[in-house]
């Protein structure tokens, strides 16, 4: 009662052929494959000449990015402020209704 069934495999219905006899076969090497010439190396590139117009780009870029960057810390560190805050002046009106019900009594 308490024993799985397992199910059995059935057997395979139909003609079936027998496996393909593989014979083997003899390898002949290959004839050797000539070295290719040396190439000769590229030729470096030069270092890259800062004109003062990229120069300007790229620093007017870069404030341009901390800028940003600031601004959006800054807007953070405010919406913290302000969530703290509220929830403060929440407690504090909270312990003040809870104050004057507990008087009344």
């Amino acid at each position: 009662m308490f024993r799985p069934k397992l199910p059995t495999m059935p057997q395979p219905t139909g003609l079936t052929t027998p496996p393909a006899v593989i014979q083997p076969t003899t390898i002949t090497p290959a004839a050797p494959v000539p070295q290719p010439a040396p190439v000769a190396p590229a030729p470096t590139r030069p270092a890259v000449q800062l004109t003062p117009g990229t120069a300007l780009a790229l620093v007017g870029g870069a404030a341009a990015v901390v800028l940003v960057l600031g601004a959006v810390l800054v807007s953070l560190l405010l919406a913290v402020a302000v969530t703290g805050a509220s929830v403060a002046v929440c407690a504090v009106v909270l312990r003040s209704l809870l104050a004057s019900d507990a008087k009344r009594r």
